[in-house]
């Protein structure tokens, strides 16, 4: 190190800090927004779904009420809030990178002089005891941006984890809506399922009555009370999915497996039309692919970093204190003692470290630029599946509706017409189970209808906002 003036240093600074190697980022081209959405019109309309605020789209009392009680205490939004906080506090050390360090220390010193050394041979006292009280200052100037790189890092990976908070409250949004979504069919469900129990218990009666009368053998009673005991089992399925349901539903509540009040699925509200906005849309609204970029920002700047260690680094160093032989003397303006210390070092061979680090820097920013690219084409995916199944859906729906009417008309007639002796049990048998099967089909395209609202919802990055 070579001592020099002080003046001269910051001047030496000044000039050599305009002389930044690190580039800014500039997010790159991206064809994959073109044409992310298949087989849907090419949006109009800026506007997405994705913009309204969970608590419009979902209109229900109770799943509002338990959504904000999700978000509120859900254990995996309490952990996602615990990163963040982790993550603000390097973010606070990146933003001190220009700032000096400042260490202070106090020694005492004691020290024995062997009689045959150096000053030991002429001293009478060869006991010797030191005092200090210092101060040391390191500074290292910013001269090719290699500290705004790594403050910039800081902020990317601390948007990063931002955005995957974002992300798990988009998630849990979705899930608790979901799990509600199936609880109130479920209930549709084994509402059908009993009606077709004391339906099919009247029957055996009379197809029993028809047995007395010699229209009908034993087969067909047993078949009848065999159909009565295949409802009496779907019953018990349809509770038990209810009952651990509810419980799944407690735990993204953050609480106990408890009964879950709610509404019934007549009641729940499907939009018309949901507006999904530009392609583009999805790289400020979706939190994946927003924590994507921010890796992609993070990984350039620390390429930026590394790129910087090629070149040459300017250190200030000082330190200054008090320092006595007595102690009696220690804090004494004649104890005063300061250093300066300015130097520029230049990194010749290293064993290869820096250039490794460099090429692995861009290794880790090319990797992080596909990992955005593949987050953007699934979103993209995601968007056009719910899309397109909730069209799907609401085109079954129709046809589903239809079939259920004819088969409830065949299932009254097949009964009457066996009464008069036109029909054969199993026809009536398979008119009954045809009908109970249309029932529950028609309440499973109503499920898949509100559940693609919530895949729309959640594919578009809504909820966080």
């Amino acid at each position: 190190m070579n001592y020099i003036q002080y003046p001269f240093v910051i001047a030496m600074a000044l000039v050599l800090s305009s002389c930044f190697v690190a580039k800014d980022y500039t997010r790159p081209s991206l064809e994959e927004t073109e044409a992310l959405y298949r087989a849907i019109p090419e949006a109009s309309d800026s506007i997405s779904v994705a913009d309204i605020a969970w608590d419009q789209l979902f209109t229900d009392s109770y799943l509002t009420t338990y959504i904000k009680e999700g978000l509120t205490n859900n254990l995996d939004i309490r952990v996602a809030i615990q990163q963040t906080a982790a993550a603000e506090a390097y973010l606070k050390q990146g933003k001190a990178g220009y700032l000096p360090t400042l260490n202070a220390k106090a020694t005492l010193t004691h020290q024995e002089l062997s009689k045959n050394s150096q000053f030991g041979s002429f001293l009478s006292d060869r006991s010797t005891d030191q005092y200090e009280l210092t101060a040391n200052l390191a500074w290292e100037a910013d001269i090719w941006g290699k500290i705004r790189s790594g403050k910039r890092s800081f902020q990317a990976k601390y948007l990063q984890r931002v955005a995957a908070h974002q992300l798990v409250k988009t998630n849990l949004i979705a899930a608790i809506a979901s799990t509600y979504y199936r609880l109130v069919a479920l209930d549709a469900k084994l509402a059908v399922t009993n009606a077709t129990i004391e339906s099919r218990a009247k029957s055996i009666r009379t197809i029993k009555d028809l047995k007395e009368a010699g229209q009908v053998t034993q087969v067909a009673v047993d078949q009848y009370i065999a159909q009565y005991k295949n409802a009496q089992a779907l019953k018990v399925d349809l509770e038990t999915e209810i009952f651990t349901l509810e419980n799944t539903m407690s735990i993204l509540l953050g609480k106990g497996p408890q009964k879950i009040q709610r509404t019934v699925l007549d009641q729940q509200v499907i939009p018309s039309q949901i507006s999904v906005g530009y392609p583009a849309s999805l790289l400020h609204n979706r939190p994946d692919v927003m924590a994507a970029e921010y890796e992609l920002i993070s990984a350039f700047e620390l390429t930026n970093v590394a790129r910087s260690e090629f070149y040459p680094s300017l250190t200030l160093t000082a330190s200054g204190g008090f320092q006595s032989l007595d102690i009696d003397q220690w804090i004494n303006a004649n104890s005063l003692f300061a250093n300066l210390i300015g130097g520029l070092t230049q990194p010749l061979f290293n064993q290869r470290k820096i250039r490794t680090n460099h090429e692995v820097a861009q290794a880790q920013q090319e990797q992080a630029l596909l990992n955005f690219k593949q987050e953007l084409l699934v979103a993209g995916k995601e968007v056009s599946d719910a899309l397109y199944t909730q069209k799907a859906e609401a085109e079954k729906l129709a046809y589903r509706q239809e079939a259920v009417e004819a088969l409830r008309m065949a299932e009254q007639n097949s009964e009457v017409l066996l009464n008069n002796g036109y029909l054969t049990y199993l026809d009536v048998l398979t008119a009954r189970q045809n009908a109970l099967t249309a029932e529950l089909s028609v309440i499973e395209s109503k499920l898949q209808q509100l559940l693609s609202v919530v895949n729309v919802y959640e594919a578009l990055g809504g909820g966080w906002q």
